[in-house]
């Protein structure tokens, strides 16, 4: 079978579509044909040795994905591999594996795991958000914006995004944002007030804290609980900022989360895709040799949804 191989940590081009022996699985393991692969943001930092605990060398990167059950030809979405998901074949543990709705194709499949999970761990497990409370997304329409979008308002709570490009504001506004920031332009911000009557956000789902999360610290309302997501480096804030709000500024780490939490995620999210109030959504698609042109891509700017690799 065909599978990105990385044998040495760097850049994009570390990553080599090679022919791998067929993988075998144990008896209390599933083995899923591969039909489209989720890009995150933790696979290129992974790739470039910069994510603890780094894997052993030489691996095939990837958790998301979604395919066939081999010898079932159940539609399923994974959310995790033994065997890494850039590849045609991979071996999952049961618990990984979740079924895929009729409604959804294979490349939205692939766009479940990480976002909608970071998602909902972010607003209802760490941020502890309930209905009727205002919550700040930032990077609205990228892949964990877009489903904290849907899975707020689906919630009771009024959304407030951000967006970059004009696809990007359009987006989040399809998807049911009742506010939509540019953050490109200055002072974006101080919109927030007049959007709360002066009262400022409940909860903020934070992509890159290294530049907003000094800001962020000054929108929130009493109590106000800060979600961080993301982040590219180091940041300077003030905490008086938070003391006069008794603020919470929480880490969000989907590795973190016991099992029980991931029952909880996982039957939540199944019942939105089921339903049909939660559609996950696909940006770029590359085929799996072109993986180096995938991990570029999820690190720029302007994200429109999930990037998305195709198998076949």
């Amino acid at each position: 079978m065909k599978a990105i191989c990385i044998h040495q940590f760097g850049g994009p081009e570390v990553m080599k579509l090679e022919e791998v022996p067929n993988t075998r699985p144990s008896s209390d393991q599933v083995l899923v044909r591969i039909r489209a692969v989720g890009i995150n943001p933790v696979d290129t930092y992974i790739r470039a040795g910069s994510y603890d605990p780094k894997p052993t060398l030489p691996y095939t990167p990837g958790k998301d994905a979604a395919g066939e059950v081999v010898g079932t030809g159940a539609r399923v979405y994974i959310t995790g591999s033994l065997t890494g998901a850039y590849a045609e074949y991979a071996i999952c543990n049961s618990a990984d594996v979740h079924p895929l709705p009729g409604r959804l194709s294979f490349e939205q499949g692939a766009a479940i795991g990480v976002p909608y999970a970071t998602a909902y761990r972010s607003l209802f497990q760490r941020a502890s958000a309930v209905a009727g409370e205002t919550v700040l997304i930032h990077g609205g329409s990228g892949g964990v914006g877009t489903a904290a979008i849907q899975l707020a308002r689906n919630a009771g709570l009024t959304v407030i995004a951000t967006a970059g490009t004009a696809e990007g504001i359009e987006l989040t506004k399809r998807l049911g944002a009742h506010y939509v920031l540019n953050h490109r332009a200055l002072d974006y911000l101080s919109e927030i007030a007049k959007i709360t009557h002066g009262k400022g956000v409940d909860v903020i789902v934070e992509m890159l804290a290294n530049v907003n999360l000094g800001k962020d610290l000054t929108v929130l309302a009493m109590h106000g609980r800060i979600c961080i997501v993301g982040s590219r480096g180091p940041v300077e804030i003030n905490p008086r900022d938070a003391m006069k709000r008794d603020a919470d500024i929480r880490g969000v780490m989907l590795g973190n989360a016991t099992a029980q939490e991931r029952l909880q995620i996982f039957a939540a999210l199944g019942a939105g895709f089921e339903n049909g109030t939660l559609t996950p959504i696909v940006g770029k698609i590359f085929a799996l040799g072109e993986a180096a042109k995938a991990h570029e891509a999820v690190m720029q700017s302007g994200a429109q949804g999930k990037i998305v690799l195709k198998t076949d």
